[in-house]
């Protein structure tokens, strides 16, 4: 997310959403035991349809870019600590 985001108060707002949903994702990976893995990707399919029954597509379009930014960067630093080692 940009930097103005991450020192807004909408910061502290999506974080208590996250916990939330985290809490929420893990009860529903625990119920489908071996399916875990599908439940969480399932879980990511119907949070996002919800979402654009709630906003727009063009919002929900550019969250997931900005998440999929954010995951590629994640990979890029672990990738480079790793070659530290």
């Amino acid at each position: 997310m940009n930097d103005s985001f991450q020192d807004s108060p909408a910061e502290a707002l999506f974080e208590k959403a996250l916990e939330i949903a985290e809490k929420h994702l893990e009860q529903a990976m625990k119920e489908g035991g071996s399916l875990s893995a599908y439940v969480a990707v399932a879980m990511i399919e119907a949070a996002v349809n919800q979402a654009v029954e709630e906003t727009s597509h063009d919002d929900i379009v550019d969250m997931l870019r900005d998440l999929a930014a954010q995951i590629e960067a994640d990979a890029e630093a672990g990738d480079e600590a790793g070659d530290e080692d």
